[in-house]
């Protein structure tokens, strides 16, 4: 057992961690970021072989960071190269982070916090002013319930654990899930000359390239990531998941369901249950294509209007064949069942997303459902502070670019705070 004592503790090495970390020692601030693995653990642990940042380089660097490497500024860096940004970052700055610990209990029985954390089969108590979870929204795999009903012969696995196609057992694989990872990863199967079965979802898609310039570039000039919460008419948009964008390939040509259709995939619809040999889908393939086609289209047209709007000079579009609209959805499949045997159906992959456990934190921040209670990331706790939740400032709280605005804002009141408490110490004294 230890006792130290801190003004912040930072639980999360990642980007947001980091972040902070960078802000907080510029303000001579006295403290610590845990992490229960290694620096960027969900990078690490959480990315197959092939995985590409959907966002160009020039655009994934930590406060302070500028790309200088113009060749590569458009190019999009695997999880490796984020890593060993996020090494030598903290190598640089001399940040303190303490690896392979994972907070287990967060209280505040009085004045300070009592963080409890688990190190290298001890047990050590921190105490500090103020608290920032920086962990991030994906720290457990989120699988349906009927997931359990199917054959033991049929190898499962989250997008988590898969790494590549070569792992995999001999025979077709059905992905479930058809946001951004579960597209990315039927492109690498279908590479790897794998039969694939796609389960789609409701998800939007942007064109990579557009009139000159990467989807980004045109996202942050037409502030289309800096709608606040308040600011929404439909909450169907706080449900929405972050829309397919490719990755790979030369930076100008996208990804679209039809693409992969194209490539040999079978477009289904949602998958809703299953038995021990058979699964079975919704009737919404089509509906999920024509979907995705029409906002990209929308993206396009709110690009168009600003580039008139403010007399800009752009050029035309280019031609790229995956977001032409598949009108029809011809693409999609209308199979309402699977056979899994019949199919040589070896292996599912579910891309279902992640839940977030928080209930290491041992006070009332959370709504009856579980759900965190905040505004712009803080709590009711004054000093209990959260970053890299959706919408936490804004639409971009979660992309990496958009971070940055909300880690300056937190740390610029978590060292306001700081500066407030010793002010009322001292004159108390």
């Amino acid at each position: 057992m230890s006792d130290e004592a801190f003004d912040v503790i930072i639980v999360g090495a990642g980007f947001s961690g980091l972040s902070a970390s960078y802000y907080l020692k510029q303000h001579g601030l006295n403290h610590i970021v845990v992490e229960r693995g290694r620096i960027g653990e969900s990078w690490r642990s959480q990315r197959w072989d092939s995985f590409r940042m959907n966002s160009p380089n020039k655009l994934n660097v930590l406060p302070g960071v500028s790309w200088k490497d113009e060749s590569t500024a458009e190019a999009f860096g695997t999880a490796n190269d984020l890593i060993v940004s996020f090494e030598e970052y903290v190598h640089k700055h001399q940040l303190p982070i303490a690896e392979n610990s994972k907070v287990i209990s967060i209280e505040k029985p009085s004045d300070a916090f009592r963080v409890a954390v688990s190190s290298d089969g001890e047990i050590k108590i921190h105490r500090c002013k103020q608290v920032l979870i920086a962990s991030g929204m994906g720290n457990e795999t989120k699988l349906p319930a009927f997931s359990k009903n199917i054959s033991e012969n049929v190898y499962q696995l989250h997008t988590a654990q898969y790494r590549n196609a070569r792992l995999l057992p001999a025979g077709a694989v059905l992905v479930v899930g058809g946001a951004q990872s579960g597209c990315q990863i039927a492109e690498d199967l279908l590479v790897a000359g794998r039969k694939v079965f796609l389960s789609t979802s409701k998800v939007g898609r942007f064109p990579r390239w557009y009139r000159g310039k990467d989807i980004f570039d045109w996202l942050i000039a037409t502030k289309f990531y800096e709608i606040k919460a308040e600011q929404v008419q439909d909450p169907k948009i706080f449900e929405t998941r972050n829309p397919q964008v490719a990755g790979t390939g030369n930076g100008k040509t996208s990804l679209s369901l039809q693409t992969l259709a194209k490539n040999g995939a079978t477009i289904l619809g949602k998958m809703d249950s299953a038995d021990e040999h058979n699964v079975y889908f919704q009737d919404n393939a089509a509906a999920h294509v024509k979907h995705a086609d029409e906002f990209s289209a929308k993206i396009k047209k709110m690009i168009d209007d600003f580039i008139t709007s403010n007399n800009l000079s752009a050029p035309a579009a280019h031609y790229d064949e995956p977001d032409i609209a598949d009108v029809d959805a011809a693409c999609a499949s209308s199979i309402a069942s699977l056979n899994l045997e019949a199919n040589n159906i070896s292996t599912i992959v579910w891309s279902t997303g992640f839940n977030v456990d928080l209930s290491y934190i041992k006070l009332p921040v959370f709504d009856n459902v579980g759900k965190l209670v905040h505004k712009d990331g803080f709590t009711v706790v004054p000093s209990l502070h959260f970053l890299g939740y959706p919408w936490l400032l804004n639409r971009q709280s979660t992309i990496l670019f958009g971070i940055r605005d909300d880690v300056k804002l937190i740390v610029d009141r978590i060292t306001d705070y700081s500066k407030a408490h010793a002010e009322a110490s001292r004159i108390a004294v």
